[in-house]
């Protein structure tokens, strides 16, 4: 009896690691492999290649599907607006102020600063940025990517 019990378990472990090893196997060959150059590591920033938001424009520099673990956009936000309101997510974010005048939110508190100021916001912390000035805000967003 003892040795059908441990054959049975036998069978299912290796049925089990199979299984793994061919969802694995799965997941590496989704994700298409990036050729880097000189002509695509080089970007440079064309507002008519921005993608119009409800509060101004975003331009992606690196996005998920090019980097290998952070992205890169710029940010601009005309005057009294923001993005979105506050909120919190697993990554980290960092943002560098290019231009105008911003105010940044961090866990009930808000700083208003202008241009070479960095806002950074830890991980799963309520965060927000808005344009507090009377010209565009226009901001670098750097964010890890948890694929």
């Amino acid at each position: 009896m003892k040795t059908i019990i441990a054959l049975k378990v036998a069978i299912v472990t290796i049925m089990m690691q199979q299984s793994v090893q061919s969802q694995e196997v799965k997941k590496d060959t989704k994700t298409p492999e990036v050729k880097y150059s000189i002509e695509n590591c080089v970007n440079h920033f064309d507002l008519s290649k921005a993608t119009k938001t409800k509060v101004g424009y975003q331009y992606w520099f690196a996005d998920k599907n090019f980097t290998q673990e952070n992205t890169l956009k710029i940010s601009i936000v005309e005057p009294g607006k923001s993005t979105h309101a506050p909120h919190h997510h697993e990554e980290e974010e960092l943002f560098y102020i290019l231009e105008g005048k911003a105010q940044f939110y961090l866990d009930g508190k808000t700083v208003t600063a202008g241009p070479n100021t960095s806002f950074y916001c830890p991980p799963n912390v309520e965060h927000g940025i808005s344009n507090v000035g009377d010209t565009d805000l226009k901001y670098l967003v750097i964010k890890k990517d948890l694929r």
